[in-house]
């Protein structure tokens, strides 16, 4: 063991340290407290270094939990835990690149954010939005692209898809725990329908639910793999009790789009016959049932014709338009979504929420038209570049995800909330071509 830290820098540096915090503390008492601290952030890097592979692979099912939701009911401080667990996310790659290899991502979409941070600068920020608070969005919103700057090695590219597929159960599995000890109710109701949270909200797990759905037909297509679709048919039921209808809808029209129209080796045609009328037997069962299922909500919603409705989030969207219209060409600056409209006020209140539920209106109010058609061109020419050398089903699969993803982000809050840490890691993952795979693969 001696040998091998004498080998590494990184593990003689943190060997070092825990020598002289030892030594600080000795001498100094009264700083024992912080130095605990630095010696835990030291050994947790040093930990990350070592195993980056395990250490991603616990972040990720991490995030799928959603902190910022069940830890946030025992201790507050909501947007303080959506920073640290992109800051850790950040760090964990850095770490990585250090041990693995870095690359250079020409597209990656983070830099339309840079850009749009300056011009925000250039311009004038929006009333109420700081520097310091814009320079966090710019790291928050960055975050997510993080991987694509990486080497992944085979391990890591397979924990990354494998912790996609398996998070959504583990979330509803760490749900049920927070439920048993009395922390946090398994799952909530809306105008008399249930809708599952677990240790999550509805609308994240559901995401979540569809991404494992996307990572499940990607993953089978490559390998063939039954397994997976057992692991498909889980993510469904999961998505399904928790009402979220966007991601439901994508979810069924991208297996189905796979089924009818995808080349595959693995998918003969009785294979898809089979898998076909499996699915089109459970939708029976469910439509003769619906009259006995109007506590699931999509059932219920679609029993009140109400399956289309926008739950109000047409509400916020004329006061984006109107800041999109003052500066409609450079935009107010990287996190100007999140003050245009203040959390305290009647529609804040009313909605429960100050996000603007479609990401084209919050990002031309941050960036402009410049900063939007930047942000979404490049977000094409990284997906079209990433996918170029996937098999030809895969490759097919992940750009009409993508597409999926566009739709989606009309109504939802796909590229701002925690949800895209998942999806843009688990795409890079995806994107992975043998000469961009780590030394160590």
């Amino acid at each position: 063991m001696i040998a091998a830290v004498r080998r590494d820098p990184i593990a003689l540096l943190a060997v070092t340290g825990l020598i002289g915090f030892g030594a600080l503390a000795w001498l100094m008492p009264s700083l024992i407290v912080p130095l605990l601290v630095l010696t835990g952030l030291g050994l947790g890097a040093a930990i990350a270094y070592a195993r980056p592979v395990a250490t991603m692979a616990v972040w990720l099912l991490l995030v799928e939990t959603t902190p910022e939701m069940w830890l946030s009911d025992l201790i507050g401080k909501h947007e303080l835990i959506i920073a640290l667990l992109k800051t850790a996310g950040l760090i964990i790659v850095g770490l990585a690149a250090l041990r693995d290899g870095a690359r250079i991502d020409k597209f990656n979409p983070s830099y339309a954010f840079l850009v749009m941070f300056g011009d925000g600068i250039a311009h004038g920020l929006w009333p109420g939005l700081t520097l310091m608070a814009s320079l966090r969005s710019l790291i928050g919103s960055t975050a997510p692209f993080a991987t694509g700057y990486l080497r992944m090695s085979d391990a890591m590219r397979t924990s990354i898809i494998r912790c996609t597929i398996i998070g959504p159960s583990v979330t509803v599995s760490y749900g049920a725990l927070l439920a048993a000890l009395g922390a946090r109710p398994l799952y909530g109701t809306q105008l008399g329908a249930v809708r599952l949270a677990a240790s999550s909200a509805p609308a994240f797990l559901g995401g979540f639910a569809m991404m494992a759905i996307f990572a499940g037909l990607i993953a089978f297509l490559g390998t063939g793999r039954l397994r997976e679709w057992g692991w498909i048919a889980v993510n469904f039921a999961i998505l399904v009790a928790t009402g979220a209808r966007s991601p439901l809808a994508m979810a069924t029209l991208i297996t189905l789009a796979t089924l009818l129209a995808t080349p595959s080796g693995f998918l003969g045609s009785g294979r898809r016959i089979g898998l076909l009328a499996l699915g089109g037997a459970l939708l029976g069962v469910i439509l003769m049932a619906a009259s006995a299922l109007h506590f699931i909500r999509v059932v219920d919603l679609i029993h009140l014709g109400d399956a289309g409705s926008l739950s109000n989030r047409q509400l916020i969207w004329p006061f984006f338009e109107a800041a999109a219209w003052k500066s409609p060409i450079v935009g107010w600056g990287v996190g100007a979504g999140k003050v245009v409209v203040p959390l305290k006020s009647y529609i804040g209140r009313f909605l429960g929420t100050n996000a603007a539920h479609n990401e084209y209106l919050r990002i031309t109010v941050e960036g402009g038209v410049i900063g939007a058609v930047l942000l979404f061109g490049m977000m094409t020419l990284w997906l079209f570049r990433g996918s170029a050398a996937l098999p030809v089903g895969q490759r097919r699969i992940i750009r009409l995800v993508f597409l999926a993803f566009a739709v989606q982000s009309f109504t939802d809050n796909t590229l701002i909330a925690t949800t895209s840490l998942v999806f843009f890691t688990w795409a890079r993952a995806v994107f992975v071509n043998p000469d961009e795979r780590s030394p160590r693969s």
